[in-house]
């Protein structure tokens, strides 16, 4: 099974890397693969690529899920 998780994009280091943040966690990731990506831009992350873009509201929908299931999980 593969996970990609929603980023939104914070700073742009060059043409081909860029620094997203998730959970208040920062890490610096390829945007070879999405050379439209801008500072603000939510991606598509999966093994330090940036694979796709993705709509404000579809990130946070699904960042909102991810953390409904943390919250399922600390309280079993």
């Amino acid at each position: 099974m593969c996970l990609a998780l929603p980023a939104r994009i914070v700073e742009l280091l060059d043409a081909e890397q860029a620094v997203v943040e998730l959970g208040g966690v920062r890490k610096s990731v390829s945007v070879a693969l999405t050379p439209e990506a801008r500072v603000g831009d939510y991606v598509i992350v999966h093994v330090g690529h940036a694979i796709g873009l993705l709509d404000a509201e579809e990130a946070e929908k699904t960042l909102a899920l991810f953390a409904e299931l943390a919250a399922s999980e600390r309280n079993a």
